[in-house]
């Protein structure tokens, strides 16, 4: 208990920079998220840091007075750590260590350690440790600096070398038994997931903290984990859903986030067969955070990915009610009007009324806001899967008899 104590005040600065690609508007965006990120991980972020360049410097990321500034900062103020916005280099990130003198982590790394503190299930570990493993291989040569540091390099630099590569071939050789052992598992669960029948399969997907669990728990009545953090359920949970005699199953999957590291979807795309092998995805959009656009673009882009981008999708709306306070907070303070002031009937006029009205839904999970609306829509989504595989079941379908009869 007091470790964790610990870890909630830990002191931390994050950096970002503004590029040709990355407006400084987008820039505070990102280093909200990572803030929020830090948070998720127990940290406590007490300063920003930021540069304008045209790429990032290859040895150091930032420019040598931006790092000189961080270094006296982190020096002054006891800064334990520093992370940064962007995926380092192994080299940028053992010489800005070297030159801030504590812990620097990425975006990547940050990530990666919030995965492996929520990870419950043994199958969700061997995922986390497995990107962990491949984030770590060609980092290894920073863990031995310590022998850079005794000059006179006779003596030292064969068995340095050596204990590299004996380092490197443990964790090849981890990696592998990781990945061994993810096949295993995943033969395990395609044989769970073939036993659940022909019943019609709907996804919960959508980006990182947007309401998916809280969804889940009303809609199945069951008892997921939620919390206001960022990846609060790792684990694929599937409950068995009845609504008006209609029965599917529903999976609540990982959130998704922007920048995502590459060895977390590598990992974690067994995970994502939840999503593959769904008939139906409940897209779960926050619609009260500012860059729910960009968020939606981010979800579709990993979507596409995972080959899983043309599947009948119901766009879902949530936290209406967080939304509906944020358009009347703005209202008096209005100078020019942006699609952040839009009232939800105004969105629904815009790009929204292309996805159809069948495919869009606007609701609060918390209040059950809409909530019967909600479930006449994904029944009928659903019923439509259903009759293509039992067309007459004169039970749930009496209609297809009359149809049938004439």
């Amino acid at each position: 208990m007091l470790e964790k104590e610990k870890t909630i005040f830990e002191k931390t600065v994050i950096v970002g920079i503004v590029t040709q690609s990355q407006s400084e508007d987008k820039l505070n965006e990102y280093l909200d998220e990572l803030e929020f990120l830090t948070f998720t991980a127990g940290g406590e972020v007490v300063k920003r840091f930021s540069q304008k360049m045209d790429k990032p410097n290859p040895k150091t990321f930032l420019g040598t007075g931006k790092m000189e500034e961080i270094a006296n900062y982190v020096k002054n103020n006891s800064i334990s750590t520093v992370i940064f916005d962007d995926e380092l280099s192994p080299s940028q990130q053992k010489n800005i260590t070297k030159i801030l003198d504590c812990k620097v982590l990425d975006r990547t790394n940050l990530i990666l350690d919030i995965f492996a503190q929520r990870a419950e299930t043994s199958y969700a570990r061997t995922q986390v440790e497995l990107a962990q493993c491949q984030y770590l291989l060609p980092r290894l040569s920073g863990m031995w600096t310590h022998l850079e540091r005794q000059k006179g390099g006779i003596g030292l630099r064969g068995p340095g070398e050596t204990e590299i590569e004996t380092d490197r071939r443990i964790v090849r050789d981890r990696i592998s038994l990781l990945k061994e052992k993810i096949k295993t598992i995943d033969k395990q669960m395609a044989i769970q997931r073939s036993n659940r029948g022909a019943m019609v399969r709907v996804a919960l997907v959508g980006y990182t903290n947007v309401g998916k669990s809280t969804l889940m728990n009303v809609i199945s009545k069951s008892e997921v984990f939620v919390e206001n953090k960022l990846f609060a359920t790792l684990d694929t949970t599937v409950r068995k859903v009845v609504i008006k005699n209609l029965p599917f199953l529903l999976s609540d999957t990982v959130g998704f986030i922007r920048k995502l590291p590459t060895q977390l979807i590598e990992s974690f795309k067994s995970t994502l067969d939840e999503v593959r092998e769904a008939d139906l995805l409940l897209h779960v959009v926050d619609i009260s955070h500012p860059d729910f656009e960009d968020h939606i673009n981010s979800v579709n882009q990993i979507l596409q990915e995972i080959k899983s981008a043309d599947k009948p999708t119901i766009m879902v709306f949530n936290k209406i009610d967080a939304y509906k306070h944020l358009v009347i907070d703005s209202d008096d303070l209005i100078t020019e009007k942006t699609t952040k002031h839009y009232t939800l009937d105004e969105w629904k006029s815009t790009w929204m009324s292309s996805l159809g009205q069948e495919n869009t839904l606007f609701i609060s999970a918390t209040n059950k806001e809409n909530f019967e609306e909600f479930r006449a829509k994904v029944y009928e989504a659903v019923r439509k899967i259903h009759v293509t595989r039992f067309p007459y079941n004169k039970f749930l379908y009496p209609d297809y008899k009359d149809a049938k009869e004439e």
